[in-house]
């Protein structure tokens, strides 16, 4: 049975994965998939793909995107999600700031540099017309346990992280969301490193076809909407209105996409310049 390690964030976007998983369907191929979670996101997931640690990852799209250009040796197989992220920009609950206008200048905490809650404070800043040099500032927390740690004591001013997966901090403490600041792409791909695509493209293909599968079914699953409310303790409201506005992929990204984040990047100085989209997708 061939083994191939995957990673991803433990969110609610991963829950296709984890049905796959626990109905045994990659074993129907002889394919012993391995899902590691990756608490620290897309910086952490780059590192790992780029040290073989993994041999897949189902990662921010601006994320690896920026990492691929800048060395990582893997490609964009096709899209996972389609729809945005929607990142919620958190202070503390004891914090003095109000609106996303009181964090110009002050510090972003980030789970690592390169990850996404770091590419998302420059489209943000952007967003607010800040300057990218002088109104950014960074502190590194690594994860959003991190962030739920460090916040309350002052290390680190604001914190960008999906909205849904911090909603129950935001309900109970000890967040506040001052903001939202949603992706100006399609937000989650499957990534896989060069390696594996050369050697493996048989088996990487066949797992597409399962989560594929999977996602074109995901919303008309029983129940789904309860089940994901129970795994990750989630107010059921929230869960149907973030089912409500999350498309799954099952298509590659398409070229103007690729052209479109590379000049986001490019424009904010997080890369040095553009290369061809052949770089960058499978």
């Amino acid at each position: 049975m061939k083994k191939i390690k995957i990673g991803g964030v433990p969110e609610h976007f991963n829950l296709p994965w984890y049905i796959t998983l626990k109905n045994k369907e990659y074993h129907e191929h002889d394919i012993n998939l391995r899902w590691i979670d990756y608490h620290g996101g897309t910086g952490q997931m780059n590192k790992a793909l780029r040290e073989g640690e993994i041999d897949m990852a189902v990662i921010l799209t601006e994320g690896i995107i920026r990492d691929i250009v800048n060395g990582n040796p893997s490609k964009i197989v096709q899209g996972f999600v389609q729809s945005p992220l929607l990142w919620g920009i958190h202070v503390a609950e004891n914090s003095r700031y109000e609106n996303i206008s009181d964090l110009k200048g002050t510090d972003a905490a980030i789970s690592r540099f390169g990850s996404g809650s770091h590419l998302m404070a420059y489209v943000n800043a952007e967003n607010q017309g800040w300057d990218l040099e002088k109104d950014l500032n960074f502190e590194v927390i690594k994860n959003l346990e991190g962030a739920l740690e460090e916040l309350p004591k002052g290390n680190g001013d604001y914190f960008m992280w999906e909205k849904f997966t911090t909603k129950p901090y935001v309900d109970n403490g000890p967040f506040r969301r001052v903001g939202e600041c949603p992706t100006p792409w399609p937000c989650f791909v499957i990534a896989v490193r060069d390696q594996v695509l050369r050697d493996d493209a048989y088996n990487v293909n066949t797992i597409l076809e399962i989560i594929n599968r999977t996602t074109s079914e995901f919303k008309d699953i029983p129940s789904i909407d309860r089940m994901i409310s129970n795994r990750y303790n989630q107010q059921l409201d929230d869960v149907q209105e973030w089912l409500s506005l999350t498309e799954w992929s099952q298509q590659q990204l398409t070229s103007a996409e690729i052209e479109r984040v590379q000049e986001k990047l490019l424009q904010l100085e997080l890369i040095e310049k553009n290369v061809p989209v052949a770089h960058i997708l499978r």
